[in-house]
């Protein structure tokens, strides 16, 4: 059995074209390692997947969470990998495993804004996002329970330091967790878009990386990728 299972979430809003090929490149990049779907929808991947359907909750930032943590309990390994809809992950990112007791975060990700010509594009210091974590199951399921006990009620919860564990522990009065950062090479794939949670705050502003690029390896050219999102 693998050491590691992939937990992907999903509030079920991304176009069906557009969430296929983000499927479909997950299953390619975690080749046989086991995956757990926790969906709004009922949601099947295939291949011996398991999916936990959550049903209608409100979509919020406090819910992913709840999502990620629902996967991480049913998970039966010792690290997971969390996957988000809107990301195409490269199989380079699931070789990593994290030190132990670390909250483990990929910060080699490109962007890719889908509302302007096709780009990708790099941060220089990268950026800790859910979407990149590995980590200890165990690790994670008493972090966010941790979490959830001291703040249970989500209209008194101030969403703007609910975020990824490691980065935010101070600011919620939860036990401090250490985090290291690494780049899986080829890179993930983020795509900014206007379905996306984050884009209710800068929407169409959001500032490109430093880096910029028309093509890069494995992936091919920016042009192509955003056909995935949009034929």
């Amino acid at each position: 059995m693998s050491d590691l299972t992939a937990i992907y979430y999903t509030a079920n809003i991304i176009s069906d074209y557009f969430a296929q090929n983000v499927r479909e490149q997950l299953l390619k990049a975690i080749g046989d390692l086991p995956l757990i779907s926790v969906s709004k929808k009922p949601l099947d991947f295939g291949r011996g997947s398991t999916n936990i359907c959550v049903g209608d909750t409100p979509r919020s930032q406090v819910n992913i969470y709840r999502q990620a943590l629902i996967g991480a309990k049913a998970a039966k390994t010792k690290y997971i990998a969390m996957a988000e809809d809107d990301v195409l992950y490269s199989p380079a990112h699931f070789k990593y495993r994290s030190p132990p007791g670390v909250f483990f975060y990929n910060v080699g990700a490109w962007g890719m804004f889908t509302w302007s010509e096709p780009l990708f594009t790099c941060k220089l210091n990268g950026r800790r996002n859910l979407s990149g974590l590995i980590c200890e199951r165990d690790l994670f399921i008493e972090a966010m329970e941790e979490r959830f006990s001291l703040w249970p009620d989500d209209n008194k919860i101030d969403k703007s330091i609910f975020g990824e564990p490691g980065k935010y522990d101070k600011q919620l009065g939860t036990t401090s967790h250490p985090t290291e950062v690494f780049y899986a090479n080829p890179p993930n794939i983020v795509f900014s878009h206007q379905t996306a949670l984050s884009f209710e705050g800068l929407g169409t502003r959001k500032r490109a990386g430093q880096i910029r690029a028309t093509e890069i390896p494995y992936w091919g050219t920016a042009e192509k990728i955003l056909k995935l999102y949009k034929p």
